[in-house]
Formats: structure tokens, sequence, C-alpha cells
């Protein structure tokens, strides 16, 4: 964590010493390799505060939104936040940011590799899903469901930050990203692993109910359009899919990734309990 600043003549919240009126650069760099993770709205910014693997820059607020960190989260933080107007915060988010009052930027979290996963919890690889809605939803619920990791490609995937960050909320601080150059190379060397390898898919030949799952596992998502592409479909054990009784048969990534990951988890529980 960063070190609190000296604070013998300075009041608890500081205004800036300067301002910017340019975007900051990360938001809409094409891949995960950022320097720094920008953050913004109550959700996103509240975790990463309480989160004590994450290296803190800059934190700034409103003054109504500070007093509520003071309330909800007590001292000390980890940084004293710059006191702003919104506007300021605005010339540093995306255009229609809902940004709450509360804009921080600090260094990514640590990733993972092949040689650090437990084997114990549910991995998850996405395959090319490039909207951050999306991606950040994902992690959302990934976080809910105790994911250990999740697996994604240095191109061809959203930067960890910004938009992706704020649909996340918050669960960005609890799912780590392992970053790999090839998906199919990885998911190889998880096979030699032992790990079980389930990609999901409409065409898929088992009903995911169905599949029997046991740990260590990774379920593999595909893009929104594409689905999975040909060679992550052969880096997988099983192809599964969700049958759905109704007369709409497919669902967005990230609905089918909550499904998915309840019926996988639920499907390893059972697997280690037998």
């Amino acid at each position: 964590m960063s070190e609190r600043p000296h604070q013998s003549r300075k009041p608890r919240f500081q205004r800036p010493h300067g301002k910017s009126g340019r975007r900051d650069p990360q938001a809409r760099r094409p891949n995960f390799e950022v320097d720094t993770t920008v953050l913004y709205g109550w959700h996103p910014v509240a975790e990463a505060l309480r989160n004590g693997k994450r290296t803190i820059r800059r934190l700034l607020a409103t003054e109504n939104s500070a007093r509520r960190l003071n309330e909800e989260l007590g001292a000390p933080l980890p940084l004293e936040p710059e006191i702003v107007r919104p506007d300021e915060i605005n010339r540093l988010v995306e255009p229609d940011a809902v940004h709450q009052g509360l804009y921080l930027e600090a260094d990514p979290l640590p990733s993972p590799s092949v040689d650090t996963l437990s084997r114990q919890r549910v991995v998850l690889a996405l395959d090319q899903i490039t909207d951050p809605h999306n991606v950040g939803a994902i992690v959302r619920t990934a976080a809910a469901f105790d994911v250990e990791a999740i697996i994604t490609t240095a191109r061809h995937s959203p930067s960890a930050t910004g938009v992706l960050a704020k649909s996340a909320s918050g669960g960005l601080e609890h799912v780590p990203f392992m970053i790999v150059r090839n998906l199919g190379d990885t998911l190889t060397e998880l096979g030699k692993r032992g790990f079980q390898r389930i990609g999901l898919d409409s065409s898929g030949e088992a009903d995911l109910s169905e599949v029997k799952i046991s740990l260590p596992v990774v379920l593999v998502l595909g893009s929104e359009g594409k689905g999975l592409r040909q060679r992550t479909r052969d880096c997988c054990d099983v192809i599964g899919r969700l049958d759905m009784p109704g007369a709409i048969k497919s669902l967005n990534v990230s609905n089918a990734a909550a499904i998915s990951l309840y019926a996988v988890v639920k499907g390893a529980a059972k697997g280690a309990g037998e």
C-alpha cells in the first residue's frame, strides 16, 4: 500500500495541485497490458481501497463521496483523497461514465500463473470476448462463485480497467486475471497438469448439467459472435451446452457465464464429495 502523507498542517482532504483536461489513456487501451488500473464509481473504488493487495497511486473524490468513504470504510485510508469537483473527474473518464464522485488510479493486481493455481477452485477462461461490459459482468459473477482466476489473452481482450472495472462492480478485486499469449497453448498445458477442460457452446455434444465434473477444472467461454475458436475447441475435453426449454435458445455471454458457472461449481462440489 502507499504511505499516507504527512498531515501535521494539512486538512484531511486536499484539493489537487494541478488540473488536466486529458482523458486517462489507459481507458481506451486495446488489451490487458496496462501500467495503471483506472477505477471509478463507488463499488470498484471502495473494494480497491479495502484490498490490501492494491497499490493506490491517486484518489480523487468529491466532498460528499469523500465523506461517505470516511463513514463507511473508516480511517485510515491507504491514500488521502484529493477533493475535486465532479467535472474534474468527468474529464478523466469516458463520456457519460457514472463515476459517483470517485476516481482512483492504482497498480495492476498480481497475476497468477499455471504453476500457482491451487487446483481446488474453478478457473474460467475467456476466448476473445471483447465487450468490456460483458467481461465486467462475467468478473462480477466469477467473484460470486469464488472463481480462482480468469484466463484471457493479451490481445483481443478489453483492459482490466475503466468500463470493465465499473461493470464488475468491485469483482475485479477478488478474481485475478491470468494473462497469456496463446489460449490454446495454455489449455494444453493445463490438460497435461490434470485439469478437466470444459468448453461452452450452443452446439456442444453434452448437456452441461449432465457432464461429470471434477477438480481441477477450467470452464472456457467463447466470444459474443463467433463462440469458441476451432483450436480452443480442440483443446477442450468436452464441449457442453445449455439446453433452453424456451423459444430463445441462445443467451448473452455474461448470462451464459452465470448459468454455466453455477453448473460447474455445483458439479465440482458433487464430484469432490463422491
